[in-house]
């Protein structure tokens, strides 16, 4: 949680460098970061929703960077973004809850909404902060499936934080095992045994 949250600085790392692309993201002045910050979308464990308004302006919150800040204020997003998280919605299976308050879906529909927010921001990266620890794993798997269809259909990198050994080889191409701060396992998901992916949480 603390590497993803260092990655788009909501927390400041105490050394090294980070970088997007070829932008370099510690350092980065108020008005660069917050450029890069348009590339990045998070998406977070407990969903992160504004849970009295409407999932569409939980979604259209995803472009608050875009528009001016006296618009956001008012809540008054070009009709252009409207009908993107219609379409974002109609993709997560969600299009019909788009008028409902956000603090009246299951868990697995406020992140799908989360989900969705990301996607308005149309990220080069999707940081996954722990997203499926309050699901049930049938839920689970159907927010795991969207991650990685986000990856290989948009071509968008997606770095997600898991606690849950099967989902980190199944949905993995690359795992990268920390304890305590430091690197203890960074390769290919394919050909770890169980024994080894285990010992890494156990650690």
């Amino acid at each position: 949680s603390t590497l993803l949250r260092c990655i788009n600085r909501l927390v400041e790392p105490t050394s090294g460098r980070i970088f997007l692309n070829d932008e370099e993201i510690t350092g980065a002045s108020n008005r660069q970061l917050r450029q890069l910050r348009q590339k990045i979308g998070m998406v977070f464990q407990q969903y992160n929703l504004v849970s009295l308004c409407s999932v569409q302006t939980n979604v259209l919150a995803g472009k608050l960077a875009s528009i001016s800040n006296p618009a956001s204020l008012f809540n008054l997003f070009p009709d252009a973004d409207a009908g993107k998280a219609r379409h974002v919605l109609q993709r997560l299976g969600i299009a019909d809850k788009e008028k409902e308050r956000a603090d009246k879906l299951s868990g697995g529909q406020q992140q799908r909404v989360g989900l969705a927010r990301a996607l308005m921001q149309e990220p080069q990266l999707i940081l996954a902060d722990e997203p499926i620890s309050s699901l049930d794993p049938v839920t689970s798997k159907q927010i795991m499936d969207l991650l990685k269809e986000f990856n290989q259909n948009d071509g968008v990198t997606v770095i997600c934080n898991l606690h849950l050994p099967y989902f980190a080889r199944e949905y993995g191409s690359r795992i990268i095992a920390l304890n305590e701060g430091y690197v203890i396992y960074d390769g290919p998901a394919i050909g770890l045994s169980d024994t080894e992916l285990h010992s890494f949480y156990d650690s």
